[in-house]
């Protein structure tokens, strides 16, 4: 018997035609099909811009004038992903050369990655500002920049920074900009014109301050350690992740900064914020129903952490206490996360307080409109117990929650008083009963069905 073989149609397809494919899908997805075979590998072979140095070229703004002539040429038409691999010396330093490369798509987006060669790692600030176009001494045609809606940068360095800040003076109807794991950057400064509507750090351990001005900017997401956060002139902000799971680095932990921060974000929908953060807030005295703002926008909230202890339960509380309008609250423990202990703080920003537990609450309808609870990463310890017990205590219109536990499984939940567990048990059959913390009922969870 002969075997089939399976024969493959679009490699076997023209080049012209490959690239004609190619105009038609993401970037995201053209980037994967570079590990199809062989032939669509090489769809994706640079084209290589060397543009080294001439007598003529004295000084690094020269260099990077250069560059942003070569970087319009990359941006003349969008008809399909391209990858382009663009080097350059720069006269003040003999020994490094700039060297990354740039790669677009279709949708108006692009990817610079200056990762392609090891540098030794200097501290540095970038200061990002659009600017209006003028006629008037213009070295460079930068009309081919203003069609940029994405600009994503990977491993920025020092040597970059002047050619990126000219890049983006340039890109007029910028909407998103992500940078991410950029070591050395210490601070970023941005002032933006009412295009940009998404700005994502990620995995940037040596910052310190960041700065953002955007009166049009929706999302602002955070991943690393806490920096200072001033966020300005930012009224239409409505999305934010504060992910601090590295800690402090070797920042310090200011509590008027944190709580000037957590005031520019009070208007905001959708907030997703690391457990420690308000752990710690309480610690150093603050308490939260006597500040001057609340969150009387916020409709979901997502706290992360390594564990939910005793003191990141009754922060926690503490803080719902000042999102009265919430309708979803998802609490994601994982223990892979860092575990951040809580400092002993020696002097308060506010006076010394206790905590409020919730057996001791009186006012039981502060969750009006609490419908959803769902915590990731379920273990039945007490404090998760006691975390339940408060939601279902003050969420008096709550329709759902749901439990996860670390391999997945998920549960619906509700209580039964101790005097209605033996005929609840007849009528749930397929049900696991855990005893509250104080022991005075049981909790009935009920597998969630995957149909």
């Amino acid at each position: 018997m002969m075997v089939e073989q399976r024969l493959d149609f679009i490699s076997n397809l023209p080049r012209e035609i490959q690239q004609q494919i190619f105009s038609f899908i993401t970037l995201k997805e053209a980037v994967r099909t570079s590990i199809l075979s062989t032939a669509w590998k090489s769809l994706w072979t640079p084209f290589e811009i060397n543009l080294g140095s001439d007598s003529n070229q004295r000084t690094n703004h020269e260099a990077c004038e250069k560059l942003t002539q070569a970087m319009a040429i990359f941006l003349r038409s969008w008809n399909g992903p391209e990858l382009w691999k663009f080097s350059l010396s720069i006269p003040e330093r003999k020994n490094d050369d700039l060297i990354f490369s740039a790669i677009k798509g279709a949708e108006k987006e692009v990817h610079l990655d200056f990762s392609g060669r090891k540098q030794m790692i200097s501290n540095f600030s970038l200061i990002l500002e659009t600017i209006f176009p003028t006629t008037l001494n213009q070295p460079i045609d930068t009309s081919m920049f203003s069609s940029l809606r994405t600009l994503h940068l990977r491993s920025l360095n020092h040597l970059a920074k002047n050619l990126v800040s000219t890049f983006f003076s340039n890109c007029q109807l910028l909407e998103s900009l992500k940078l991410e794991k950029c070591n050395g950057l210490q601070s970023i400064d941005i002032k933006s014109n009412r295009c940009l509507q998404s700005f994502i750090i990620v995995d940037c351990p040596d910052m310190v301050c960041v700065t953002l001005s955007a009166s049009n900017l929706k999302s602002f997401w955070y991943r690393g350690v806490l920096p200072q956060i001033h966020l300005e002139n930012t009224p239409q902000l409505i999305d934010v992740i504060l992910d601090l799971g590295e800690g402090l680095g070797l920042n310090e932990f200011d509590c008027e900064d944190v709580l000037n921060l957590l005031a520019s974000i009070k208007d905001t929908k959708f907030l997703t914020i690391s457990g420690w953060l308000l752990e710690w807030l309480c610690a150093a005295g603050v308490i939260y129903v006597k500040l001057e703002f609340k969150f009387n926008k916020l409709t979901q909230l997502c706290w992360i952490g390594s564990s939910m202890d005793r003191t990141k339960r009754n922060s926690l509380a503490c803080f719902l206490k000042i999102s009265p309008f919430l309708e979803k609250l998802l609490v994601n423990v994982d223990k892979g996360c860092i575990s951040i202990p809580c400092p002993f703080f020696h002097q308060y920003w506010h006076e010394p307080h206790l905590w409020m537990d919730c057996e001791t609450s009186s006012n039981a309808s502060q969750l009006k409109q609490l419908k959803i609870v769902k915590l990731t990463g379920f273990t039945s310890e007490d404090d998760q117990l006691l975390l339940m017990d408060l939601l279902l205590k003050k969420a008096a219109n709550l329709k759902s929650m749901i439990v996860a536990s670390p391999e997945n499984q998920s549960w619906h939940v509700f209580k039964i008083p101790q005097s209605q567990l033996k005929q609840t048990a007849r009528c749930y059959s397929k049900q696991i009963g855990i005893s509250s913390a104080n022991k005075d009922c049981f909790f009935g969870l009920t597998e969630v069905s995957n149909n």
